[in-house]
């Protein structure tokens, strides 16, 4: 853990002093500096610096290591970058690159510079390149790499330890080897630490794991992720509908995937894309953010036109208007809590057809019992305070309604959003703010026109 702290400490600083450097137009220190930083150092660097500075960043970055830090870099700073690149030297940066994070490039292309990018690649590389493009993207098959060992049932232990040793090294991430017959169908595995500890006379088939299920190559890479985390794979074959063995998926490309969903959800209850720019342009990102502002607005005016209907009563009490906003606050808090979880739970596979009766109960019960509580205690504080009853009476009704509403809402809305295919990190806290809004103003002012009116 203290070395953890030390090589992060370590980076940081030398990512400062690129940056003291490039900021005294000390150019050529920089360079130096950069070339001593690994590649995703330097792709941190990149994602921290303001536009003017990234394109000073990447002109003095070897041309050699700009493969290895288009890999790190998140989807927008990729694209502000790659803009600046000639398609030939787009193309020398894709040579060597994995399949998976080649089709993650060439993706993010225009159609004429992706065109302009193929037609500099050599003949090999242009196989691979539209291999890689073939899959869907965010499934099984876009996400793995083609770099796979294989091995025939029908030959010993001893040939394929002759043979690893000729290769000379394994491709990145390597803990198992995947046996196949002669039309490339998958049949199972062989873990590495088995390959060298057998006996060397043995047959592949007789030591290897034939039980092992392939993952389909047009699964989708969020249920990929979840196979990973229940088996705790390091890696998995991807085969074809005919049991035809196509590549592996690593460990690593599904942190990114976790890494990557985490992040949007984050990111959609705040109406914001989860590859948005830290530092992209103003203009840019007052556009983006402005839609959800635009939403917000809509449901504010909503809100406001209920508030409206009870303009008579209001302008006969002051304190009703004092005490308007309490009663959808509290509900607005309990309804996103609720929101959160629910939205958590379906995001790890949680929740489903049979238990979403029980866990509506539950969230109606949590809300009738915070209900009370709070009902209890916002009506002695305003009776106390202005030594009126009723009104505390009032608000303490409205709030139990609006937390029993909130309940409600934090897990319905999330599941029909799902039922829709809409995602409900991106537009529920949108839809449970005006619910929670409107129940609770009018469950508030509605009661006190009824009671005082």
């Amino acid at each position: 853990m203290l070395a953890e702290v030390a090589d992060k400490e370590f980076a940081e600083q030398r990512i400062q002093e690129v940056s003291e450097s490039l900021a005294r137009g000390m150019f050529v220190q920089a360079r130096r500096q950069l070339h001593n930083l690994p590649a995703w150092d330097v792709a941190l660097l990149l994602e921290s610096s303001p536009p003017k500075a990234r394109a000073i960043i990447w002109q003095l970055v070897d041309a050699d290591e700009h493969g290895d830090i288009l890999e790190e870099l998140s989807e927008e700073v990729q694209k502000s970058v790659i803009r600046q690149m000639a398609p030939e030297k787009l193309a020398a940066a894709t040579e060597g690159m994995d399949t998976d994070d080649l089709a993650y490039v060439l993706r993010g292309l225009p159609e004429q510079v992706y065109q302009e990018v193929l037609k500099s690649m050599d003949e090999q590389d242009r196989q691979r390149a539209e291999q890689a493009l073939s899959y869907a993207e965010e499934t099984a098959g876009g996400m793995m790499n083609t770099d796979t060992i294989t091995l025939r049932p029908d030959v010993t232990i001893d040939v394929v330890l002759r043979y690893l040793r000729l290769k000379g090294e394994l491709p990145e991430a390597t803990d198992k080897l995947y046996v196949v017959d002669r039309d490339d169908k998958f049949i199972g595995e062989i873990g590495i630490s088995r390959l060298l500890t057998v006996d060397p006379s043995k047959l592949v088939q007789d030591v290897m794991d034939p039980d092992i299920q392939g993952i389909n190559v047009d699964m989708d890479e969020v249920e990929v992720a979840k196979l990973f985390e229940r088996q705790d794979w390091i890696s998995a074959p991807v085969i074809d509908d005919e049991n035809r063995l196509l590549g592996r998926i690593t460990i690593d490309d599904v942190v990114d995937i976790i890494r990557e969903d985490a992040q949007h959800s984050m990111l959609s209850m705040a109406g914001l894309d989860d590859d948005e720019d830290t530092f992209a342009p103003v203009l840019k990102s007052t556009r983006r953010r402005s839609v959800w502002l635009g939403v917000n607005l809509i449901t504010a005016l909503l809100a406001a036109a209920v508030s409206s209907m009870f303009e008579d009563i209001l302008a006969q009490m002051a304190i009703l208007a004092i005490l308007n906003t309490i009663v959808p606050s509290m509900g607005g808090i309990a309804g996103s809590q609720t929101l959160t979880l629910v939205i958590r739970g379906m995001a790890l596979g949680h929740i489903g057809a049979s238990n979403q009766r029980w866990l509506i109960g539950k969230e109606l019960a949590i809300g009738a019992l915070n209900g009370v509580i709070w009902a209890i205690l916002i009506a002695g504080v305003v009776a106390l305070w202005k030594q009126d009853f009723v009104i505390g009476g009032i608000i303490a009704f409205a709030m139990m309604a609006n937390l029993l509403a909130a309940g409600l809402a934090g897990v319905t809305v999330p599941l029909i959003l799902k039922r829709f295919n809409i995602d409900p990190a991106l537009a529920g806290g949108v839809i449970l703010t005006t619910v929670t809004d409107v129940v609770g103003i009018f469950a508030f002012l509605g009661t006190a026109t009824l009671m005082l009116g």
